[in-house]
């Protein structure tokens, strides 16, 4: 059990897909091709008129019970005690892939490059220093934040249940996004 778990807050009715976030942390983790490890989907859907469409900028969720922590055969991952971070430590990594077919949110990206895996560490190393996560400080519509669990979990709107991704029972993600009613996991 952590002692204070780190949490990220989105709030989806603010995003506007510019995909900055996106390109901030590829900057900053340094990924090529197609990896990203933070990706805003759009989703839309219904039918006319009443129709919807919403954007989720997602990474790693930091889960409470993270899967590839559980199951890595290398112990490559861990999950810190102090804030809940799940660390991946690419020294220990063998490619093998499995924390990318197991992890439901689609985290970890395989770097085919250095043969490894990787995923957001919650920019670590700035979190450390008292500095933001880079999507966070980059988000022209301040629609990305982090904070402990326990206060952005009471957040108005507050929510993992979200349509179209995947049920948030088997991890428990660590993240809150405020949605429109149109992206609930309910019928509106």
């Amino acid at each position: 059990m952590t002692s204070r778990q780190i949490a990220f807050f989105v709030d989806a009715t603010r995003c506007i897909n510019c995909k900055t976030c996106e390109v901030a942390c590829r900057e900053v983790s340094n990924t090529g091709g197609s990896r990203r490890l933070r990706r805003v989907r759009s989703f839309e859907g219904g039918d006319f008129p009443q129709v919807f469409a919403y954007n989720i900028s997602m990474s790693c969720n930091h889960c409470e019970h993270p899967i590839c922590v559980e199951h890595c055969p290398t112990g490559a991952y861990s999950k810190r005690t102090s804030d809940g971070i799940v660390v991946h430590n690419p020294k220990r990594c063998i490619g093998c892939r499995y924390c990318t077919w197991l992890c439901p949110y689609g985290a970890p990206q395989y770097d085919p490059k250095e043969g490894t895996v990787r995923k957001c560490n919650l920019c670590l190393d700035q979190i450390e220093e008292g500095d933001t996560p880079v999507c966070v400080a980059s988000c022209p519509m301040r629609a990305i934040e982090i904070g402990s669990l326990e206060e952005i979990a009471t957040r108005q709107g507050a929510t993992i249940s979200i349509r179209n991704l995947p049920s948030s029972e088997v991890t428990k993600p660590a993240c809150r996004y405020r949605v429109r009613k149109e992206a609930l996991d309910v019928e509106p």
